[in-house]
């Protein structure tokens, strides 16, 4: 077993006996708290007052960095970021960047003044415990703003989650059930009319789900709702989404997005082409136009088992409901306004649906609570850690969370 004194580096390998010594190594100036209102005190801080801090002697052989970090923090003036840590929480700082972005354009209007304060205190500390198997994130702070991407993300590793385990008890006993996803439209509507028009597809999903084509093949559903700045057609497939230069900042591209569980016979008795749906949901929609529908089986690819195939559309089913880029857009004051009458127009709008045998797969947004953001079931793989943990806080001139071992527990 390796000698408590050795040095660990930040990718695990043994690098010298000189404690002193910390790779990699930069200067550290830790900006001031993001929080600058004096009568809010940071959330990190807040939850570290809160517990008692233990200062453990070197009892636990250091094996890992994680042990080493613990035990023998960096000098003073070394800077040390997640990322480095630990390979998998690097998303961390793109994701709290983006909350960064969209919290500061919340920042401009003094109606969402009380918005940008969650989201600049949001996800600001992360603490993690630790084993030889890495981190395992014990404790943060979320805001649960609708649109803050960091929570966004969040809900939607809950939701996947969960969906996996919904899909491994439907597996088990319903196994010659088939899979399909779905991609509902509708004519992209002013923003100003969005509320209206969501609340015109969910009572047209409610006549849907109640046609005999519709309930007579299929055994549950799940059902997301997305919006976004409509897209420039695009000339070629491979080619990036642009944001429309004449309707991206008046207009919103609402759809649905829905994974179907159907009998086994649906692709026999019951087998309904695309024009066929797209009637279907022209009729339900009651609209004077033929709506884009896409319904495809969910096979797996080259190189895919069956379950990558279906985990693949969970994540697209369950992805964010306006993505970071639409929230943001050109950054112009049109897009910013355009943001803001998002925001107005989903308030307390429920953007996930269930029913059938997955009517319970997924737990409902209001019901979502910060330990569940903290909790989202990826790691249950991991094994158990002790007490003690690793702070990291989040450094906002450098966008990157950086290891803060002064608020260790």
């Amino acid at each position: 077993m390796p000698n408590p004194s050795i040095l660990v580096n930040t990718k695990g390998d043994y690098i010298g006996t000189d404690t002193n010594v910390f790779y990699p190594i930069r200067t550290l100036i830790f900006p001031n708290v993001p929080y600058t209102d004096t009568k809010y005190k940071p959330a990190y801080l807040t939850w570290y007052e809160s517990k008692k801090r233990s200062s453990p002697k070197l009892i636990v052989p250091i094996t890992n960095v994680f042990e080493h970090l613990y035990q023998i923090p960096p000098l003073d003036g070394t800077e040390l970021p997640l990322s480095e840590v630990s390979k998998k929480d690097s998303i961390w700082d793109a994701q709290r960047h983006r909350t960064e972005q969209v919290g500061d354009i919340y920042g401009y209007e003094p109606e969402f003044e009380r918005y940008h304060e969650r989201m600049t205190d949001c996800s600001t500390f992360l603490a993690y415990g630790f084993n030889d198997d890495g981190l395992k994130l014990k404790n943060a702070n979320f805001c649960r703003v609708r649109h803050c991407p960091v929570c966004q993300w969040r809900r939607s590793l809950l939701w996947k989650s969960n969906m996996y385990v919904a899909y491994e008890e439907i597996k088990d006993k319903y196994p010659k059930g088939r899979w399909l996803f779905l991609t509902l439209t509708i004519k992209n509507p002013p923003i100003g009319d969005l509320r209206e028009t969501l609340k015109h597809m969910n009572k047209a999903w409610d006549r849907l789900v109640k046609r005999k084509a519709f309930y007579s093949v299929v055994d549950g559903w799940i059902r997301t709702t997305e919006v976004t700045r409509p897209k420039q057609k695009k000339k070629k497939k491979s080619d990036p989404d642009v944001i429309c230069p004449i309707f991206g900042n008046t207009h919103a591209h609402p759809h649905f997005h829905v994974m179907l569980f159907v009998k086994p016979s649906y692709f026999s008795t019951g087998y309904m082409s695309q024009q066929k749906w797209s009637e279907l949901w022209c009729d339900v929609l009651r609209v004077d136009y033929q709506p884009i529908v896409d319904i495809r089986s969910i096979r797996a690819k080259k190189g895919e088992t069956k379950e990558d195939a279906i985990k693949n559309a969970v994540m697209e089913t369950l992805k964010y409901s306006v993505k970071p880029d639409d929230m943001v857009g050109d950054g112009s004051k049109k897009a910013n306004e355009w943001f803001y009458e998002l925001t107005r127009q989903t308030f307390k709008l429920r953007f996930v649906a269930s029913g059938g045998v997955l009517k319970n797969a997924l737990k409902r947004d209001d019901d979502i609570t910060n330990d569940d953001l903290v909790n989202t079931g990826k790691d249950e793989e991991e094994s158990e850690t002790d007490d003690r943990r690793l702070v990291f806080t989040y450094a906002k001139i450098k966008h990157r969370y950086l290891y803060n071992p002064k608020y260790n527990q």
